[in-house]
């Protein structure tokens, strides 16, 4: 199948990387000619707008950072809508609103085309080398036809349920992962204050109750002093967002969410829309005085495990 890939940043460039590693015919398309250029140097071919790019391949994906530039790329004249066809593909790899997934899907199922979204977890070092997690919504048959694709992506794949499903599902994940992410900061300043070492700290939270995903990752580049978790805070406050939105359609009471909210708009403010996301914790720091430096932690994630064939849980 030929391989159309819209936007290469933190994400989308590697997840694009992938299908080049694994000798996909992939064409790509993005805003900054330079990242384009380096694919292309590596054998993907180029399309001068989305239209184009459409019209050249067999399956589609997007991965942008925000529903404005999704709605952009999808629904200009240039945009891949104008450029798609029978029975292509559109995936929908960005974390977006279920609303936009949906009412774009329309639009594409217009054209004879089908839709799914299949949003990503696990981080950029998991995205680089094939081995981050893949949600995908939408018809089952088409699920199966691009698994060959997502099986290159990433390694463990789940078919969620219809259209906008995977949407949802990765929203809830990217709130539980920043409600960590802010109690990470107020754990470390009580491990702080009590003269703990924080290298053994580290490993106690790692071995207990209290691990997560986001400790094992996003405490190593909070202790090394880089925060660099190749993501921002214009990102988290997008995501937090989306998720607080939609227990409000819902109807949802919820408590914590909005404070996550306050929380991270706060964040922003102090540090900037394009601050390490885990700078949140800096919060903490600043408003105790101390930091949570320990020796021997790294200033970037790099994933050490061996690229596997992504399969379906």
């Amino acid at each position: 199948m030929r391989i159309g890939f819209i936007g290469l940043g933190n994400v989308g460039g590697k997840l694009a990387g992938s299908l080049i590693r694994n000798n996909f015919k992939l064409t790509v398309f993005d805003l900054d000619k330079e990242i384009m250029n380096n694919f292309k140097s590596k054998g993907a071919n180029t399309s001068k707008n989305p239209k184009e790019l459409a019209e050249a391949v067999d399956v589609v994906i997007t991965c942008l950072p925000s529903p404005d530039a999704c709605k952009q790329v999808m629904e200009s004249d240039d945009g891949v809508i104008a450029g798609l066809s029978k029975d292509k593909v559109w995936l929908e790899m960005s974390t977006t609103d279920e609303n936009d997934v949906k009412r774009m899907g329309k639009l594409v199922n217009e054209k004879k085309a089908i839709a799914l979204d299949g949003p990503v977890s696990g981080g950029c070092h998991r995205a680089a080398t094939g081995n981050i997690a893949i949600f995908v919504g939408g018809d089952r048959v088409a699920f199966e036809k691009i698994l060959p694709i997502l099986s290159a992506m990433g390694e463990k794949i789940l078919h969620t349920g219809g259209l906008g499903s995977a949407t949802v599902l990765k929203v809830i994940t990217n709130y539980l992962a920043s409600a960590h992410l802010v109690a990470l900061g107020e754990a470390w300043t009580v491990a702080k204050k009590s003269n703990l070492d924080l290298e053994k700290t580290f490993k106690g939270i790692m071995v207990s109750s209290g691990n997560s995903f986001v400790h094992e990752t996003e405490s190593q580049v909070i202790l090394n002093g880089s925060y660099n978790i190749n993501f921002t805070m214009d990102l988290v406050l997008k995501d937090t967002s989306l998720f607080n939105n939609l227990a409000k359609k819902l109807n949802a009471s919820l408590e914590l969410s909005p404070l996550i909210v306050k929380t991270f708009k706060d964040g922003l403010e102090k540090y900037g829309p394009r601050a390490w996301s885990s700078m949140i914790v800096k919060r903490m720091e600043d408003l105790n005085s101390i930091n949570f430096r320990a020796k021997g932690f790294p200033s970037e994630l790099i994933d050490n495990e061996p690229e596997k064939k992504g399969y379906e849980i």
